[in-house]
């Protein structure tokens, strides 16, 4: 159990004290949805073949060489075949796509998440996912976008299944610590919400949009410091090529943009931002704002607190008979955000306002809402980069076997 610390901000935090978060909570603990006790049991291992995988080696990545001899770990009936580097130690939860458990590295002693990504090769659209995910993690290289350490590499073509990925270990994520008890203060809210801006900021700079910003894909460690997770439903920001490899599912519903629900083929790097105020908005509230449980209740609830759009606010909506029903759904008188969030400071409030703004033009920026006064103790614009080079998504129009493209690819 992790206690409650105290730390003293630096010079962008104009003195400020920041508590660090505070694990004694059980809410803050994933529940581990695994069956016979969520037991990690060592299987077996095999012997070494004699032969080497090497990941390529650039400036950005360091990978480490991978011999080919395994361990097998059953997590729940889960088997996990890793390299004889990892030894499993704790189930941290599952998904939909993937098995997620702490190991460590006996090479250099450190903790890790190991995510197993199971049968990636059983449809097109799984195993373009993967090879999504592990490329952009490859290319993205930020303080606040969890970092790639190792790809586990098959023995061979034949045996290849699954796909292992380990990254850095993260204590938590911002939906546990949301449902928890801790206490968050507004430089908590603060700090989350800078460092997830400061992350997409560098994101978008390599011509990338998210698409599933949430809570829950936002990891933190105890110190406060947080990183943007889970880059499978990232798609290219370029406006001429992105229609063409956009697809309907874009973040949980709770985040969607409200122009994604009604023109999911064209949007921009403002669908990322709603999301980041929605974030902003469940910290503020600790429950979510919007939680539709249908499209229509989506909109409904979107409407209830902005407003009912007017004919001019809808006008990039493409489909004439979106733009009908939505003039026709009742009109509703916006919502003043100091009733729902009477606590809340106004700098917060006013960020708030300009991030959830309905029309996707006049949404703030991510350098906007960096340059905002609710951020000024932390906005540094010296010490916020872009990224270096644009991602590559050339590997989207691909039609090729999947299966040998992600093995010489993904690596």
């Amino acid at each position: 159990w992790w206690n409650c610390w105290e730390r003293r901000s630096s010079e962008r935090n104009a003195g400020a004290t920041l508590a660090w978060i505070d694990r004694s909570y059980d809410a803050m603990e994933p529940p581990i949805p695994f069956s016979a006790g969520a037991q990690i049991q060592r299987e077996g291992e095999s012997k070494p073949t004699g032969k080497e995988f090497c990941l390529p080696e650039t400036p950005k990545n360091k990978f480490q060489c991978c011999t080919f001899r395994k361990s097998t770990f059953l997590v729940g009936g889960i088997k996990f075949e890793l390299d004889h580097r990892y030894q499993l130690k704790k189930p941290l939860g599952h998904g939909a796509y993937g098995v997620l458990c702490s190991a460590e590295d006996t090479k250099t002693g450190e903790l890790v998440a190991i995510k197993k990504l199971r049968n990636v090769f059983d449809s097109s659209s799984e195993a373009r996912r993967t090879v999504r995910e592990v490329k952009l993690l490859r290319h993205l290289r930020h303080e606040n976008v969890v970092s790639l350490i190792d790809i586990i590499s098959p023995v061979s073509f034949d045996l290849f299944h699954d796909v292992y990925v380990v990254t850095e270990l993260m204590d938590t994520d911002l939906h546990q610590i949301i449902k928890s008890k801790q206490v968050l203060s507004d430089s908590h809210i603060q700090y989350f919400i800078y460092q997830i801006l400061r992350g997409l900021k560098y994101v978008h700079s390599a011509g990338v949009l998210h698409r599933d910003l949430k809570p829950s894909n936002v990891l933190v460690n105890a110190n406060c410091d947080c990183k943007i997770a889970d880059f499978g439903m990232a798609r290219t920001s370029d406006p001429i090529t992105n229609e063409k490899y956009m697809t309907g599912y874009v973040t949980t519903r709770w985040y969607r943009a409200p122009e994604v629900i009604l023109s999911w083929r064209v949007y921009t790097k403002a669908v990322d931002l709603w999301s980041v105020g929605c974030i902003l908005a469940e910290l503020v509230g600790r429950t979510p704002i919007f939680p539709g449980k249908d499209y229509n209740h989506q909109l409904r609830l979107i409407f209830t607190t902005l407003g009912t759009p007017t004919p001019s606010d809808i006008a990039f909506i493409q489909c004439a008979d979106t733009k009908k029903k939505v003039l026709a759904m009742s009109r509703k008188v916006k919502t003043p955000l100091n009733k729902l969030y009477p606590h809340a400071d106004p700098p917060c409030l006013s960020l708030l306002e300009r991030l959830l703004e309905f029309v996707p033009k006049k949404r703030a920026t991510v350098n906007e809402a960096l340059e905002h006064p609710y951020l000024y103790k932390l906005h540094d614009p010296e010490d916020e980069p872009n990224a270096s080079s644009a991602f590559d998504f050339e590997f989207e129009r691909s039609h090729r076997n999947l299966s040998p493209f992600c093995f010489s690819g993904a690596y």
